[in-house]
């Protein structure tokens, strides 16, 4: 009995093990749309969910659109009432893989691993393939990416009044540092 009872034990810990995960509930997204010569078109939203499951490297995250801060509050307006239209898309959602990720290879020295994906944003979904730099960190794992996409991809029109003032292209960067969490 009493090794029936360890059997079980064992199982539901490994069970428990297994599905260990990695959270930040306070990743930072920036993205810009910029163009030189006219007011820096700039957004920070410090509030994304971000988990990565080491195991198999899968990664998700999720940023609400009106958590996104603007220098100026009229470009925070036009930005959630015209261009990505908060209230009927109120998230962007990101879906993918670490490629190669190996958690006992990293240390505090960033290594380069390519992230692939799909991000899904204003009702359309595009594929993301880009390079990231994943190290250890104190609480947990940073990873911090850079990648770039077209406004016009995810069906966002920029009005002809603005289209000197502000770039189809985006540059967005992600910064998250990711603590263990059990499931």
């Amino acid at each position: 009995m009493k090794k029936i009872i360890l059997i079980a034990m064992l199982c539901v810990c490994a069970i428990g093990v297994s599905q260990e995960k990695m959270v930040s509930k306070s990743a930072k997204v920036t993205f810009e749309a910029s163009v030189p010569s006219f007011e820096e078109v700039k957004a920070v939203n410090r509030n994304v969910t971000f988990v990565l499951n080491p195991a198999t490297g899968e990664i998700a995250s999720l940023a609400l659109m009106k958590g996104f801060q603007f220098k100026v509050a009229l470009m925070e307006e036009h930005f959630n009432e015209n261009y990505i239209e908060s209230d009927q898309y109120p998230k962007a959602v990101f879906k993918g893989k670490i490629e190669g990720f190996d958690l006992q290879s990293l240390s505090a020295d960033a290594k380069d691993f390519i992230i692939k994906g799909k991000l899904e944003l204003h009702g359309k979904s595009r594929d993301i393939n880009t390079a990231a730099k994943i190290s250890r960190s104190p609480s947990g794992v940073s990873i911090s990416c850079n990648f770039s996409v077209n406004a016009s991809d995810f069906n966002i029109e920029i009005p002809n009044l603005v289209k000197s003032k502000l770039s189809n292209k985006i540059n967005i960067q992600v910064v998250a540092v990711l603590g263990t969490k059990r499931q």
